[in-house]
């Protein structure tokens, strides 16, 4: 039963982000805090990087620039041929892809010195089990960083409800208190815990999903309904007669054991 619910919910991954693959790259917030990330992972030239979940290679393109290789890893071969058609606009030559899941990670143990994945937990069904994977395929003393949604637990059920309706490939937006222990409990040492907002405008966001038929008026109305409010964590607001809303993400990096 588990094995055909993996299955299930490997599908839904796959038919989504095959229709997000363009549209993905479109909202403007995904390029958001790439610094950030850059310097809390401390990247260097000297860098093997992995890219779990890499999506259309936002991340790993940007990484690129800063380490000796980068290595992206998608179960979307749409996304993946997004993130080739990236690279090769902005003539990076130190990226290589593969079609691949995140569990199990198609890669020998302390394959990278650096292991990173950006806004993929929350698609996961067992993020403990790829937190494990990220740390298996880590070489000792190499650093892991997650970087993903994290909610106030008194939102965490309304907020899944609004985004397994605008993408039914969601599965659980980690609490912060399920976010720390995760990390807590990873054997990873020196974890650092940082913070920021993804700056989202509604119907833009909209365009760039695929709900099922009639949720869409759902969404918009749940969103809007909460200006004012924030049931759902987001600070929705009015700015410039378009709703806005913000996205928290958590961002933790630990050094692998060495």
């Amino acid at each position: 039963m588990n094995h055909q619910r993996e299955q299930i919910h490997r599908a839904k991954i796959v038919e989504q982000f095959s229709c997000q693959a363009i549209p993905f790259t479109q909202v403007p917030g995904h390029l958001d805090a790439m610094q950030t990330l850059i310097k809390f992972s401390e990247v260097c030239t000297s860098d093997s990087v992995l890219d779990v979940a890499c999506g259309p290679g936002l991340v790993a393109c940007e990484f690129a620039r800063h380490a000796g290789h980068v290595t992206g890893v998608d179960i979307t071969p749409a996304m993946v041929e997004q993130a080739k058609k990236r690279q090769q606009e902005q003539k990076i030559e130190n990226i290589t892809w593969t079609i691949g899941e995140a569990v199990p990670l198609p890669y020998a143990d302390n394959s990278f010195s650096l292991v990173i994945t950006r806004y993929s937990f929350h698609h996961l069904l067992a993020p403990e089990k790829a937190l494990s994977e990220m740390l298996r395929v880590c070489r000792p003393g190499g650093r892991v960083m997650v970087a993903d949604v994290a909610v106030e637990s008194s939102k965490s059920e309304l907020y899944d409800r609004l985004e397994i309706m605008r993408d039914p490939s969601h599965t659980h937006a980690l609490t912060h208190e399920e976010f720390a222990a995760l990390f807590q409990h990873s054997g990873l040492l020196d974890c650092r815990q940082s913070a920021y907002g993804v700056d989202i405008e509604l119907e833009t966001q909209l365009r760039a999903s695929f709900p099922k038929s009639g949720d869409e008026p759902k969404l918009r109305n749940m969103v809007t309904n909460d200006i004012g409010i924030d049931s759902l964590g987001i600070n929705a607001r009015t700015e410039d007669d378009k709703v806005m809303y913000t996205v928290p993400i958590a961002v933790y990096v630990g050094r692998k054991r060495g």
